[in-house]
């Protein structure tokens, strides 16, 4: 068992997987950042079939974040509020294992839903809200056969456990997306509407690659291991 779970480290460590670089989503696997989530473009939150959480990271720095919540009513269980978010911005990964996400404050979005309250007109504000994972890991889920990101908020309590489902990550573009007139970050060359435009018609023709929910490598490597111990049993016999 111990040169299993050796071949298994290893095989992760070799491919780079244990790398936060790519898309991941809770276990309802209906959340995902990108432009199924949000339209800067018409200024759209999207609201996704169950709730759920969402997270990218790029290779270079850059973070987009997805959230659908619902939360129920202890006092009316037929009021329960919701709320959809929307961030992206920048990230930095610290030597203990402290990843910090520094959002574009002017970009973020939140729609807040609350029937009971609201009389049926949900409200939508811009948001902002800078988050500190105190902590961090990346794993081979045993049940999954998954890869798994544990983030661990800044009191140490765990997030929901989020699966590998894009590489490279599913995402808007990376800079400003709603700039203003006192905006320190705008857009050259090409206009940033007519990219994200582009970017929502070809969503379907995207980059990104959806992984499996079986994990084939995790697998093979696993057999590998399995029949190494059974060969060694055999030679000490």
């Amino acid at each position: 068992m111990q040169i299993l779970n050796s071949l298994l480290v290893l095989s992760a460590a070799d491919d780079s997987e244990n790398s936060i670089v790519g898309t991941w989503s809770s276990k309802s696997n209906t959340v995902f950042t990108g432009p199924g989530f949000f339209d800067p473009v018409d200024e759209l939150l999207i609201e996704p079939s169950l709730p759920g959480v969402s997270y990218s990271f790029t290779e270079d720095g850059h973070f987009e974040e997805a959230l659908y919540r619902i939360t129920s009513n202890p006092k009316n269980h037929s009021c329960p509020s919701a709320v959809l978010i929307y961030q992206h911005g920048t990230y930095e990964t610290l030597d203990n294992g402290t990843i910090v996400l520094t959002p574009i404050d002017i970009d973020g979005r939140q729609l807040l839903s609350q029937p009971c309250k609201d009389g049926g007109a949900s409200t939508y504000s811009r948001y902002s809200q800078k988050t500190t994972f105190i902590k961090h890991a990346v794993i081979v889920d045993d049940y999954h056969g998954r890869y798994r990101l544990n983030l661990y908020e800044w009191d140490g309590t765990p997030v929901q456990p989020l699966y590998l489902a894009y590489r490279p990550p599913l995402m808007l573009p990376t800079e400003t997306l709603n700039p203003t007139d006192n905006a320190d970050t705008r857009p050259t060359g090409q206009s940033l509407k007519r990219r994200v435009r582009r970017s929502l018609e070809n969503k379907n023709r995207t980059k990104a690659i959806r992984k499996s929910t079986f994990d084939h490598d995790f697998w093979w490597y696993a057999s590998i291991g399995l029949v190494s111990v059974g060969s060694l049993g055999y030679f000490f016999m």
